[in-house]
């Protein structure tokens, strides 16, 4: 299946949303997308989110009908990550895997927090930049645990198929090997992100240890399980919107017919708004 993506809306803008289209139309990225593209061979789709190098902070909108990519607010305000010395914006292509659910009812028994709400979170670590909203495929080698303001947020590290190194690089023990540095990057990324807001630096579980494949694909497994739970109606869902237009027998479908007129009710696709010029500014973080 292809997909492709629709911009409504002015980039730099409140209203800003980027909603997905499969050949037939619109669709929900949070649950129309499979969880995998290749089972047998363990391949998994991810939804791309943040192209590397880049600050805004965009991300699925789980309350929104269709779940469109929008840009995080605080206090009426779009969010940006800071260049944190020496990284600039994001150092990875940053999104989620789909059909994924990261439920905030229930302790994860290897961190002792319970989720926090949201698809879990990918670190595509190759050397292409990707675009927003682009659907790439993905080999899954490691996980960090990071425990954000009291909530298990699983980063998956990962690697897209079509990238010169997926072949040598299996686990996490390989990045270590052939990408030397890049761990101990993602870990100090993490860590300091939120400290030019005036925040603490964040903690994580493991002592920020990144897990092995294995790990990090039984915690894919656990939170697809509780994502089917949530489509089905079998949990809560809360503020979350589950509109979709695939999941079979599940409550929420909706029709195409209906997915479209969604679509045609954001505002009209236009130019970018100026962005603050501060978000360009560099940041000297002592951990």
């Amino acid at each position: 299946m292809s997909y492709s993506v629709v911009e409504r809306g002015r980039p730099n803008s409140l209203q800003y949303k980027v909603y997905f289209r499969n050949e037939f139309g619109p669709i929900s990225p949070f649950h129309d997308i499979p969880v995998f593209a290749d089972k047998k061979n363990n391949i998994y789709n991810m939804v791309v989110e943040v192209p590397r190098w880049t600050n805004a902070k965009m991300e699925i909108s789980t309350k929104e009908p269709l779940n469109p990519i929008c840009q995080d607010v605080k206090k009426g305000k779009l969010r940006f990550v800071h260049n944190c010395f020496p990284h600039h914006g994001y150092i990875w292509n940053y999104g989620a895997i789909p059909q994924t659910w990261e439920n905030p009812n229930k302790v994860d028994l290897s961190t002792g927090c319970k989720g926090d709400n949201d698809p879990i979170d990918v670190c595509e670590i190759g050397y292409r930049i990707a675009n927003r909203g682009q659907v790439i495929q993905i080999k899954v080698l490691g996980i960090m645990a990071l425990v954000d303001e009291g909530e298990t947020d699983w980063k998956i590290i990962a690697i897209d198929i079509s990238d010169p190194l997926a072949d040598q690089l299996n686990d996490i023990e390989d990045i270590k090997q052939h990408m030397p540095g890049f761990l101990q990057a993602t870990h100090e990324w993490f860590k300091m992100y939120k400290v030019p807001d005036g925040k603490p630096p964040n903690k994580f579980a493991f002592g920020g240890e990144a897990k092995k494949k294995d790990f990090a694909e039984n915690i894919i497994t656990e939170t697809h399980q509780y994502w089917e739970e949530l489509i089905q109606n079998k949990i809560k869902k809360g503020e979350l919107s589950c509109s979709n237009v695939c999941v079979e027998d599940s409550p929420y479908k909706i029709s195409i017919d209906e997915a479209e007129k969604i679509v045609k009710q954001s505002h009209e696709c236009g130019p970018a708004m100026p962005r603050d010029q501060s978000v360009n500014r560099w940041h000297f973080v002592q951990l």
